[in-house]
């Protein structure tokens, strides 16, 4: 009989994974208390969520929002660090702790509603922010726009070369 407690943190971590764009799910043996505090602050500071919730329960949760496919990776001692806006957000911060402090383990994670693998999480972690894509984006298209402006520049004075020779082939014509 599930007593109202559990009951209460399904529904929780529920609403929460409800609510998320990106989850990363991480084995954080080996943590202390004072570095799972840590950790909790920095990905806080990143509007990230970290919590640590029995297996179970993390099954219930993720059922009740259509991720079932999560199951494999809830196995032994997990925590979920949930994010809620860019979902890059949650992979870089949990990338950024393990490369600083070398105690967390990814188990996998999930991206809008696909799950991805250890791996996929370490590749997601390693792209450029948003805005330095964007910023790429438009130097590329800049750079196209100006090669175009270049070619008809160019196009435009053999053109104009071109007539001015023919008109001096007809003055010379003409004069002759």
């Amino acid at each position: 009989m599930a007593t109202p407690k559990k009951v209460e943190r399904v529904e929780e971590v529920s609403e929460k994974l409800k609510r998320a764009s990106g989850l990363v799910i991480t084995d954080y043996r080996g943590l202390t208390v004072a570095q799972l505090q840590d950790l909790r602050r920095r990905l806080r500071a990143g509007g990230v969520d970290y919590l640590v919730v029995k297996n179970t329960l993390a099954r219930r949760a993720a059922a009740a929002n259509g991720l079932a496919v999560l199951e494999p990776a809830l196995v032994g001692p997990v925590g979920l660090a949930v994010g809620y806006d860019e979902p890059v957000t949650t992979a870089k911060l949990v990338n950024d702790y393990i490369k600083a402090t070398r105690l967390l383990v990814i188990k996998g994670g999930l991206l809008g509603k696909q799950v991805i693998s250890a791996d996929g999480v370490k590749q997601l972690a390693e792209l450029p922010g948003r805005d330095a894509l964007l910023g790429q984006l438009a130097g590329t298209l800049n750079h196209s726009v100006a090669q175009l402006a270049s070619a008809l520049n160019g196009a435009v004075a053999k053109l104009a070369y071109g007539l001015e020779a023919y008109r001096q082939k007809l003055e010379a014509g003409s004069a002759a």
